[in-house]
């Protein structure tokens, strides 16, 4: 198997992780503010645990991945 596969998936995860960021940056809720912002921090809580929760898995599944790959 070529490394190839694993820029292409790396670059993706990055990619994807970028357009979010902005996406998120540039929504009408942060360009004219939220009232309500430090209301209900629970279930914002909830989701940003929810996302490091997959990232870290998804990064672990690579590493894993890219490491069998290379023992063997």
């Amino acid at each position: 198997m070529n490394t190839t596969i694993y820029f292409v998936i790396f670059s993706i995860i990055l990619l994807v992780g970028l357009i979010a960021t902005v996406m998120i940056g540039f929504s009408n809720k942060n360009r004219v503010g939220d009232q309500t912002y430090f209301q209900k921090t629970g279930l914002k809580w909830v989701r940003l645990t929810a996302l490091y929760v997959v990232s870290i898995a998804a990064g672990l599944l690579a590493l894993v991945a890219f490491i069998r790959y290379y023992t063997e």
